[in-house]
């Protein structure tokens, strides 16, 4: 399905500045929606302490995680069989997500953990399932090793910023976790048109603005305030 080489050797020409940017630019339109299903994970667990906790060594062994993904990249993309699961995992996810009991508030609410031991191991492998479509992307920019996993760090570091931010957004906005499990499923639909037909497998541009679409919805409604009993 695709041919690729890791280059291991750094190789600094006039281009590589653009690359990096470039790269750097991928990750942070692809840490997105990624960052908004981490921070729906972690809320898994009811302690806000614990929550950081989880995103701080989940999102660790996702780092190393996505360090074997893309040194491996030449061999794992042989395999459609990885992408499958990837995309099976985050269709579960979302599955999971919009069929799970509504609250008071008529709001879904994504899994729901009883140790920090079983959400870590989520939050890692949900950031694997969305490697899968941002290293395809990034080797698709550069071959080189080095430049990849750069942007793969700087990645990482802005998805934990993101999260933490996500997660305080998440209880203010009335659809964006709604938003942000719906371009989870286009993220697992795309991976699995990429299996059928590579040739399906739609423009980084197109998926771009769809995101940006979904997440307009997502921040276009506030929750009310609770309202303090007596108050008029």
């Amino acid at each position: 399905m695709f041919s690729f080489v890791v280059d291991f050797s750094p190789e600094f020409t006039p281009q590589t500045p653009l690359l990096l940017l470039i790269l750097i630019g991928l990750e942070a339109v692809l840490s997105a929606d990624n960052a908004i299903a981490l921070a729906a994970i972690a809320q898994g667990l009811e302690d806000k302490k614990l929550q950081s906790y989880a995103l701080n060594v989940g999102l660790v062994l996702a780092y190393v995680l996505r360090v074997v993904l893309i040194i491996t990249a030449s061999w794992i993309i042989q395999f459609w069989q990885f992408e499958v699961l990837g995309a099976a995992y985050l269709l579960w996810l979302v599955l999971n997500y919009f069929l799970s009991p509504e609250d008071e508030q008529k709001r879904h609410h994504a899994l729901r953990f009883k140790s920090l031991w079983q959400a870590i191991p989520a939050i890692a492998l949900t950031d694997l399932a969305f490697s899968l479509d941002s290293v395809t992307a990034a080797i698709a920019v550069s071959d080189q090793l080095w430049l990849i996993i750069i942007g793969g760090t700087i990645g990482i570091i802005l998805l934990r910023f993101l999260a933490g931010l996500f997660i305080r957004l998440l209880d203010q906005y009335v659809h964006l976790e709604d938003a942000g499990f719906i371009t989870v499923g286009l993220v697992g639909v795309r991976l699995l048109f990429r299996v059928v037909n590579p040739e399906w497998n739609q423009p980084e541009w197109l998926m771009t603005a769809a995101v940006i679409a979904i997440f307009i919805w997502g921040f276009s409604k506030r929750t009310q305030p609770e309202t303090v009993e007596g108050e008029d």
